[in-house]
């Protein structure tokens, strides 16, 4: 059974840096496309990024594109989100996810099949 957990979240000013850690035990991670999603209050689980499996390709959205830089250490089992110029938009309970069935990496939580227990983030002044 795997079991990811994420650290790394903290309290930041806007303008600030994070680098957020998905830590892996039970399965090799750069096997598999891994996820990284936040939810802030009231709003919906949304896709921040995602790296498909053997380092392949990447994507983010739109409200991170050149901000955020998702990356993998197989040496550690460990995939990090690398977060810079935050914003407090940004702030939010980040989790990461793996998904069993695909190679390419989605956006979609739905298509993840695990789920850490997330880590906060708060970006404020």
């Amino acid at each position: 059974q795997v079991q990811l957990v994420e650290s790394g979240g903290d309290l930041v000013q806007p303008g600030g840096s994070l680098r957020l850690s998905c830590a892996a035990s039970g399965y090799t991670l750069d096997f598999y496309a891994i996820g990284w999603f936040r939810q802030a209050p009231g709003k919906e689980r949304e896709g921040v990024s995602c790296i498909s499996n053997g380092g392949g390709g990447t994507y983010y959205a739109d409200s991170v594109k050149g901000r955020f830089t998702i990356s993998r250490d197989n040496a550690k089992n460990t995939v990090y989100l690398q977060m810079n110029s935050l914003k407090p938009e940004d702030t939010a309970v980040y989790f990461c996810a793996l998904d069993l069935m695909r190679t390419k990496c989605s956006r979609y939580p739905d298509e993840y099949d695990y789920w850490g227990q997330g880590t906060q983030v708060t970006v404020s002044s």
